[in-house]
């Protein structure tokens, strides 16, 4: 009787392990055809910037496109709204974050409300020169950067070059702080931007890109800045009469993309991705170069304003008049956070 039982006990043990080997192998077959099936299933990405359509962001982004839908065989889609259509830069970031938009180029200036380090960026006179500003953010700099906006669940895909920021006004040339007291200028939603301009005696009244040609217009605000491309694209020549070249900003947008559906996505075309993103940046920074100078012309010869350079005495009178602003964000984001830009203009 107890070798039947047994025997009874053995047979059952055997027909569990079988048909656990079972249930494993069909289990990963199921796998496998789920992740085939990801990877041939179609993903649209919208993308949602502020800049006019014949700007150097825009126009890199249509071959960032191209290479994305072609690379994947059409397994990812791109759809580009330009001209602030989604919404103002804050608008488009929060649309990121909360995934309700799947991409956007807002400048870097707005992302202080997810971290308040970023402020650092728009600090006037940080780089020497774009080139070292280019350095600094494909480097250490921009990987810090990288890392807190994937704490508040944002991909970053790279850091795109808004710019040489100078100012245009319709009261005066400016040549030295002393030009700016008094004048009402707009300056993006950044605090470091509110600081810079009040230390050097300006009413900086912040406000989003999209508002600004009608308050120039209606004079609510004097001033503004921006990179000359960006200043010739939105015709702010038509209510601007100076061009002031402080060149006092090298500006980036950052390429943020939801993060949840970065990883959604399978690794080759995370992988598309990533390399597109990296092209992009590389051709929109140098397209962005070669405007510079072009649009000064310009804006001198078809906008019929007034340019002035700034020499570079007249600039160091700006960067020793924004001291007290050095100090105060030196407390207030560490002296390891400018020496980490810093390094890079050795």
């Amino acid at each position: 009787m107890k070798r039947i039982i047994s025997l009874i006990l053995a047979l059952s043990l055997l027909l569990v392990l079988v048909a656990g080997c079972g249930g494993s192998s069909n289990q990963n077959k199921n796998n496998a055809g789920n992740e085939n099936a990801a990877s041939t299933e179609s993903v649209t990405i919208k993308i949602g910037h502020v800049e006019p359509e014949e700007r150097s962001t825009h126009q890199a982004l249509l071959e960032f496109k191209k290479e994305v839908e072609e690379k994947s065989n059409g397994s990812i889609k791109i759809e580009i709204y330009p001209n602030g259509a989604l919404g103002g830069d804050v608008q488009l970031t929060e649309s990121v974050a909360m995934g309700t938009l799947g991409a956007a180029l807002p400048a870097t200036s707005v992302l202080t409300t997810y971290s308040s380090e970023f402020g650092l960026l728009d600090m006037p006179y940080l780089f020497s020169s774009s080139e070292n500003a280019f350095k600094a953010m494909d480097g250490e700099l921009g990987q810090y950067y990288d890392a807190k906006l994937e704490e508040v669940g944002i991909k970053n895909l790279g850091y795109p070059f808004n710019g040489v920021r100078s100012l245009t006004n319709s009261v005066r040339p400016v040549h030295e702080p002393a030009d700016l007291k008094g004048m009402k200028v707009r300056v993006m939603e950044s605090p470091v931007f509110i600081d810079f301009f009040e230390t050097l005696g300006a009413n900086a009244t912040p406000m989003s890109f999209n508002e600004l040609f009608t308050a120039l217009q209606q004079k609510t605000v004097e001033a503004q800045e921006n990179p000359p491309s960006l200043i010739f694209a939105n015709k702010f020549y038509e209510v601007q009469k100076y061009l002031s070249l402080t060149e006092h900003v090298n500006n980036f947008l950052a390429f943020i993309m939801n993060k949840n559906l970065f990883d959604s996505l399978t690794s080759e075309q995370q992988e598309i991705i990533l390399t597109a993103a990296k092209n992009f940046v590389n051709l929109q920074r140098k397209m962005e170069l070669e405007d510079s100078n072009k649009y000064v012309e310009l804006l001198a010869s078809e906008g019929g304003m007034e340019v002035n350079e700034v020499t570079p005495e007249n600039k160091q009178k700006f960067r020793e008049a924004l001291e007290p602003m050095y100090q105060k964000y030196r407390n207030q984001f560490s002296q390891e956070l400018f020496d980490m830009a810093e390094k890079y203009n050795k």
